[in-house]
């Protein structure tokens, strides 16, 4: 079994690339959604709206994601050595309930 330092590592890894793809997607969505209705909105003053709502919204998505990945990095060990710790607990409750159900059968 791996080190418990390489399995938080592979952990953060995989949530720090699926946190940045979400942000990627929501981008994507947001400024196709933002054309797409750009072009059946005449009046300006709308379209100023829609333009800085959907940067806002860009805008606080990212930083906020940015945050949480900072913050996964400083307490990766903690987050993810709980998590871990649960996950081979559960584990083993398994095994001990299934080599159980083995014997009574």
């Amino acid at each position: 079994m791996r080190s418990l330092n390489e399995r938080i590592d592979a952990m953060y890894r995989r949530d720090r690339l699926s946190a940045w793809t979400f942000v990627a997607v929501l981008w994507v969505v947001i400024l196709f959604v933002l054309f797409m209705v750009w072009q059946v909105t005449p009046d300006p003053a709308i379209r100023l709206v829609l333009a800085v709502a959907a940067g806002a919204v860009l805008l606080f998505n990212t930083a906020s994601i940015g945050a949480m990945v900072k913050h996964y990095r400083e307490d990766k060990e903690f987050i993810y050595g709980l998590d871990i710790r649960h996950l081979d607990a559960a584990r083993e409750l398994r095994a001990e309930a299934s080599k159980q159900s083995a014997q009574e059968a």
